[in-house]
């Protein structure tokens, strides 16, 4: 029995140190995995913010650009019908569309429904103004119609869409 009590002495101060210093080394290396965790958040941050700041000015851009004010101006020629105007506009519009579908990765979903649901009523409302002229009559009779329209509708498509893109660029930095 004095034997055992012999080991205990030794052996009891030794496992408390064991343990002691077993507690401390897992303590600290969960400490540096959660440093090392941050680091990687924060570089990926670092990386991925400015791309995302890309993708909302690009859908900015693309918004102005499909705005029917712009897309007038830019597309129409002289010479054009209201037809050849409406089928170049709704061209415009795809081609812009498609150049910029890979920003969705960046931008939010709602922003990114936001986006869509302008174009599509953008869309709209040159094909249902379209419909009310004549097809062969020249360009600026659609041009006019579709700017009655908003006028009437006192609300430009893409600027609600435009609206809720800047305010969340504005809580990307809060």
């Amino acid at each position: 029995m004095p034997e055992i009590l012999e080991i205990l002495k030794y052996l009891l101060p030794s496992l408390v140190v064991f343990i002691t210093t077993w507690y401390l080394v897992r303590k600290y290396f969960e400490s540096e995995d959660k440093k090392l965790q941050q680091q990687r958040m924060l570089n990926n941050q670092n990386m991925i913010t400015p791309l995302r700041l890309q993708a909302y000015e690009r859908a900015i851009i693309f918004l102005e650009r499909i705005s029917l004010e712009s897309l007038i101006l830019r597309v129409n020629k002289s010479g054009f019908t209201c037809q050849q105007l409406q089928t170049e506009m709704l061209n415009t519009i795809r081609s812009e569309f498609e150049h910029n579908l890979s920003q969705q990765i960046y931008i939010s979903h709602s922003a990114w429904e936001m986006l869509k649901a302008a174009r599509a009523t953008t869309i709209q409302l040159i094909n249902n103004t379209a419909g009310k002229v004549q097809k062969d009559s020249p360009s600026l009779n659609l041009s006019k119609a579709i700017l009655e329209t908003l006028v009437e509708s006192e609300k430009e498509p893409c600027a609600d869409a435009i609206r809720m893109i800047k305010k969340e660029i504005s809580q990307l930095f809060e």
